[in-house]
């Protein structure tokens, strides 16, 4: 079975990742690249604050991950010359759990909560009053006898990151008085980055090189920064060091990684759609099945970037391979492939007289 974090093209951070970005990022605005719109409003609420002599409103960040959110957080602490306390939605369980952070707080201390739509609802409910009154409700005791006892709180500056702002309550997502939202990179930008790292790293890399590896990194900087560690260590291996395109190219063909970005299970999910299936529709379970992983892999895993690279559909009657999919795979699309949508149904007898998984209906639905 494939899990996320195996994979070299993965927008999630693992030990390697978090150690290497410590030294890659940022340190100011002026030096982000990328999120051009964003960086020039959250530098407005910034400058302002400062000029008042206060602390920024709330800020809230959004978008898929590896795109810089926990970069932007620093830095906004470091534009405010403040320090910051970091933590995470998964950690705060409990109201007490956020009380205990917040009451240690220093005034104008910026406060880094990361995958908040993942916060318990208590302690959500507390974060309301501290984000809009700098205040928050102790409970002590039990019962009819349970007494509230206010505690304020200095004024201090709430940066929240998701990935899933929908999943965010109203209540919530109003007291942010700003909210960015990130969008993927195109590649010029992550050549910039790319260079940006190397000079960092010490690797000798030239512009073709980069424009490959930026080419296959899905428009995020963490996954460029990874293939680049990858493409230096082959270089180092294999070549003279030095990364040029074909270096850059022979080393990601060795990870597996194409030059759309697309890793193993990317192309076995493809590769099972159109040779097994006809190109679709098919239900989720049956394309599990074929491929050989669980459907959360296939539905959180692969389908997210084959969907935005315009290659997989999700149709109500079931996943369906584009044109664009024909054509990566080196195959002539049929008629009914083109504009993305494919009438062809799973082939019979593959998974049952219709082409289905146990639990599926003959239409090829979700499964």
């Amino acid at each position: 079975m494939t899990h996320d974090g195996d994979r070299l093209v993965t927008a999630e951070a693992d030990g390697e990742d978090q150690a290497v970005e410590a030294a890659l990022r940022p340190r100011s605005l002026d030096e982000f690249i990328g999120q051009e719109r964003v960086r020039e409003q959250l530098s407005l609420v910034l400058r302002a604050a400062r000029a008042r002599g206060g602390t920024p409103d709330h800020v809230l960040l959004s978008g898929p991950p590896g795109l810089g959110k926990t970069t932007l957080s620093m830095i906004i602490a470091a534009e405010m010359g403040a320090p910051i306390r970091i933590t995470s939605g998964p950690a705060i369980q409990h109201a007490g759990d956020l009380a205990a952070i917040l009451s240690s707080l220093a005034e104008g201390e910026v406060l880094f909560l990361d995958e908040i739509h993942r916060m318990s609802r208590p302690a959500e409910e507390m974060l309301y009053m501290a984000m809009e009154d700098f205040r928050v409700d102790i409970i002590v005791g039990k019962g009819p006898g349970a007494t509230a006892i206010p505690l304020e709180l200095p004024p201090f500056t709430l940066v929240g990151a998701t990935t899933r702002a929908g999943l965010l309550p109203p209540p919530l997502r109003d007291r942010f008085g700003f909210t960015g939202h990130m969008d993927f990179y195109a590649p010029a930008e992550l050549e910039r980055v790319l260079h940006r790292s190397a000079r960092l790293l010490d690797v000798p890399v030239d512009a073709e090189g980069a424009a490959e590896i930026a080419g296959r990194s899905r428009g995020t900087p963490r996954i460029a920064n990874r293939l680049l560690r990858r493409v230096r260590d082959y270089a180092q291996v294999r070549a003279d060091g030095r990364i040029n395109r074909e270096v850059a190219a022979l080393a990601l063909d060795v990870y597996e990684v194409d030059a759309c970005g697309l890793d193993r299970l990317d192309r076995a999910v493809l590769h099972a759609l159109v040779t097994l299936f006809g190109g679709g529709p098919v239900g989720l379970s049956t394309l599990a099945v074929a491929v050989g992983e669980e459907t959360e892999t296939v539905e959180e895993v692969a389908e997210p970037f084959l969907v935005r690279s315009g290659m997989l559909a999700r149709t109500p009657r079931g996943r369906v391979a584009t044109a664009a999919a024909w054509r990566h795979l080196g195959l002539v699309a049929p008629p009914t492939a083109a504009g993305g949508q494919s009438g062809r149904r799973a082939q019979p007898g593959l998974f049952g007289d219709e082409g289905t998984a146990p639990g599926q209906g003959p239409d090829g639905a979700f499964g």
